[in-house]
């Protein structure tokens, strides 16, 4: 959880600064689910590839949202994610 940024679908539960709706990803590489942005933070949990990600927000590299098969929030390194395709 951060106290400056919740998932839209919470806004009637969670009181935030700001809100953000998630942006859906599938884990494409094994990854760590990290505690903060830095790669040396604690690992939370790992994610095996075909994982959801939903995405909160993006910035230098990580991705900071939620694993809903886990129901934990945190940080990702973005490469590790899908992306769309036009």
């Amino acid at each position: 959880m951060r106290r400056d940024l919740a998932d839209i679908r919470l806004a009637d539960r969670v009181f935030a600064p700001h809100y953000a709706a998630a942006v859906s990803r599938i884990v494409i590489s094994p990854t760590d689910l990290r505690q903060a942005p830095e790669t040396d933070s604690p690992v939370v949990a790992e994610l095996p590839i075909g994982t959801a990600f939903e995405v909160l927000e993006f910035i230098a590299g990580r991705a900071w949202g939620r694993a809903p098969a886990f129901d934990l929030v945190g940080y990702v390194d973005t490469r590790a994610l899908s992306w769309p395709t036009t």
